[in-house]
């Protein structure tokens, strides 16, 4: 059975080839951003842009196994295609076309997750405004590895603001700002001792 660092690169290859725009985020970004915790899918974000989506979803679709029977009108409904590898590794794939989506895969990076096997993955800053956005338990848990894997000042916080606080204000959740400022004073706090 082929592991998630395998699948990924056949994926990587395979948009490369289309010359598509993308990277991996979630729980691959969290392997080399944060502290290393078991992912068992990937996760990444395509750049379609808005009402191109069809050709991008019928291509995956072809390629991969789809999750759901509706796999097609769901994506193009809620920008998000659910596939699977013939292993069965789960891949979610982000529909993108926000100014932020497409400056996180604009500023994405290869990063060597196997020898010989480098994977384009978001910044540490990009995912720290995707998993301060989504703002799950387990995102706030993998926002406070970043900062402690990282240190709060090797990381760019005028990036991370410029873009986490319209993000926050679109969806009417400020707690969100607050919630990052808090586990950042924490977080410094225990750099300081």
């Amino acid at each position: 059975m082929k592991d998630l660092v395998e699948e990924a690169a056949e994926l990587q290859v395979l948009l490369e080839g289309q010359g598509w725009d993308f990277c991996f985020i979630g729980g691959l970004a969290i392997q080399r951003w944060s502290e290393p915790r078991l992912t068992k899918d990937m996760d990444l974000t395509l750049l379609t842009g808005f009402g191109a989506e069809e050709p991008f979803v019928d291509f995956l679709l072809a390629h991969y196994t789809p999750r759901r029977a509706d796999a097609r009108e769901f994506a193009l409904t809620h920008r998000v295609l659910l596939l699977q590898t013939a292993s069965g590794i789960g891949i979610d794939i982000a529909l993108a076309g926000l100014p932020f989506e497409e400056s996180a895969v604009r500023r994405s990076i290869l990063v060597e997750y196997a020898p010989g096997v480098r994977l384009r993955t978001c910044t540490a800053e990009d995912l720290i405004v995707m998993k301060a956005f989504a703002d799950r338990p387990q995102d706030r848990i993998d926002l406070r590895g970043i900062l402690v894997r990282q240190g709060t000042g090797n990381l760019d916080w005028k990036h991370i603001w410029d873009h986490l606080t319209p993000l926050a204000e679109v969806k009417e959740s400020p707690e969100i700002l607050s919630h990052l400022k808090g586990l950042l004073t924490a977080v410094r706090e225990s750099e300081r001792s």
